[in-house]
């Protein structure tokens, strides 16, 4: 394949809001190239979130992305929030309007946009490192990068910053021209994978004395679950059989359920952080996804909030090539942020009213039931997270 030293919109970072934005882009006809920085078997062994809301799926179906979410994605209507060894599920459908999630791995997702990319012929270039972006400010922003042991230049007319929150496209935009607004939450999650059949048909979120825990699933035959742990925690402390037993009394209900256990064959620890970036737009240059914004996976919402951000940039981008004008472009930041925010609320409300934080007070943990008790109760309250967790509608 030629590499290309020209292009429309360069598109740095190979996960899932580089790569469904260059999906999108090719079907309106906008020539894009993709810049990864890793290879092709790490992109797609990378575990993260598995959870995809209603508008994540309509999007990926749209543009033809979604015929191995159709056919292997487990359909959830709710979930089941647990504590005092009570259980209580929220229905998706009956609060939203008929929206629910589903469960794809965002290790397929990632396979399946790759393929499609690759089957259009489209360029998409794996182990190329960018190390600058310059000319952000001009409406010829260029690209510089390494690949095959060369150093190239990629000229645009956009930069999308796709690569993370330690990418290089921000570090485009001037550091007083940025505001970034952080929260490191003091504990983290423990998460395995277990090769045994989920014991639960949906998500359950469980509040504890213990600490948090969380039984999701990646197939009818594969676990994954976690635990809230201290900071620094080293997952090869525990046992396997401490963790099943640290599990099984944390979604401890009363009644006849039980956790199904197995082989562990997967561990790590993941620190929990809320991040924003602000602008998302400088220039010519645009920022999606973990680049702009990071959530802790308690709400479910960093896959989705990438991937509303690759379709509202889109547009923008087919607004522009179409018309001219840079009007949506201009709307970008704004009209993101504002998406960005509710889901960064909803995230820290879930964390917050589920986790015990270091040294937390009997009074702030009644606090924490009561909140519980009230969505178990009220119709209202309850349709405020289903609406939250199942995804807003894009604006």
């Amino acid at each position: 394949m030629t590499i290309p030293s020209r292009t429309t919109v360069g598109v740095v970072g190979g996960g899932p809001a580089g790569l469904l934005l260059a999906r999108l882009l090719h079907q309106a006809g906008i020539d894009c190239v993709v810049l990864e920085s890793r290879d092709r078997g790490y992109v797609e062994q990378r575990q993260r979130a598995g959870i995809l809301e209603q508008g994540t799926v309509d999007a990926l179906r749209a543009c033809g992305a979604a015929e191995r979410l159709d056919a292997e994605g487990l359909v959830h209507d709710g979930i089941e929030l647990r504590w005092n060894r009570r259980g209580h599920r929220i229905d998706f459908p009956s609060l939203t309007g008929g929206r629910r999630v589903r469960v794809y791995a965002q290790t397929e997702l990632v396979k399946d946009l790759i393929a499609l990319r690759l089957a259009d012929g489209a360029p998409l270039l794996f182990d190329a490192r960018v190390t600058a972006v310059t000319g952000a400010d001009t409406d010829r922003p260029v690209v510089h990068y390494t690949h095959q042991g060369a150093e190239r230049s990629l000229h645009c007319d956009f930069v999308a910053g796709c690569d993370g929150f330690h990418g290089v496209v921000r570090t485009a935009i001037p550091a007083e021209e940025l505001r970034t607004f952080e929260r490191v939450y003091p504990y983290s999650w423990f998460g395995v994978l277990a090769d045994v059949p989920p014991s639960c048909d949906e998500l359950i979120y469980a509040h504890s004395p213990r600490g948090f825990a969380l039984h999701s699933m990646r197939s009818p035959a594969v676990s994954r679950l976690y635990l809230q742990v201290p900071n620094g925690t080293d997952p090869a402390a525990w046992t396997d059989g401490q963790i099943w037993d640290e599990l099984e009394a944390r979604f401890a209900v009363d009644g006849g359920w039980r956790l199904a256990r197995g082989p562990i064959t997967q561990r790590a620890v993941l620190p929990l952080r809320s991040a924003v970036t602000e602008p998302m737009r400088w220039g010519r240059v645009l920022l999606a996804g973990d680049a702009a914004h990071i959530v802790p996976p308690t709400g479910a919402k960093g896959l989705n909030l990438a991937a509303s951000d690759a379709v509202v940039l889109a547009r923008a981008l087919a607004q522009w090539a179409a018309t001219g004008t840079t009007a949506a472009l201009d709307a970008y930041s704004d009209a993101r942020l504002q998406a960005v925010w509710r889901a960064e609320h909803f995230s820290w409300f879930m964390t917050t009213t589920l986790h015990s934080a270091p040294g937390q007070s009997p009074f702030d943990t009644r606090l924490q039931l009561s909140q519980l008790d009230r969505i178990a109760a009220s119709p209202h309250a309850a349709a405020e997270l289903a609406e939250n967790y199942a995804g807003l509608p894009l604006v």
